[in-house]
């Protein structure tokens, strides 16, 4: 089973790439999912405030790697030789995945600059989307407590996703048909 998994900053694309994926008929595993699902299930109201608060939670109650740990089962479930996971927020998650699928994970950081990534924060209209920059400062600091940058230094591809749509699902694509 190979894994590719996406990491990158808030609104940086992962949901986009794992749209294109989906389109190839390719699994994919969302790890922000796994936080919603426990958002839900304490019922609480899935705000920015609750989504970060909960994924706060479950890193200091069961270790930093809790969300990949949930997600094993999950993609491992699915039987298939390749699966998707969106959403990697640190590096004891990638050093979690890189133990248990070994040379058959790889790590792709889609990177956009912050003006762009609050432009489709406003344009995309989730619950937990943020209503200002400030706000987004706030949520990229918070994920990179989470050893965001250092699980971006360790990707072995990294995607500008600054041109066109239609450049950056090429892009992908291309990274599904060589992997």
């Amino acid at each position: 089973m190979k894994i590719i998994a996406f990491v990158g900053m808030p609104a940086a694309g992962k949901s986009v790439a794992s749209d294109v994926v989906k389109e190839e008929n390719i699994d994919v595993v969302n790890m922000g999912d796994v936080i919603r699902d426990e958002v839900k299930a304490r019922g609480l109201d899935p705000t920015d405030a609750n989504t970060g608060g909960v994924a706060n939670d479950l890193r200091d109650k069961e270790g930093m790697d809790a969300v990949a740990k949930r997600c094993v089962p999950k993609i491992e479930a699915l039987g298939k030789d390749l699966v998707v996971v969106d959403g990697v927020r640190g590096i004891a998650e990638v050093t979690f995945f890189k133990e248990h699928f070994g040379d058959d994970f790889t790590l792709v950081f889609i990177d956009a600059p912050l003006e762009t990534r609050f432009e489709r924060v406003t344009n995309r209209g989730r619950s937990d989307d943020m209503t200002d920059i400030e706000a987004l400062k706030i949520r990229d600091e918070r994920e990179l407590g989470w050893g965001l940058a250092e699980a971006i230094k360790v990707a072995d591809i990294t995607v500008d996703n600054t041109d066109t749509i239609d450049a950056f699902r090429n892009t992908i694509n291309e990274i599904l048909e060589n992997t």
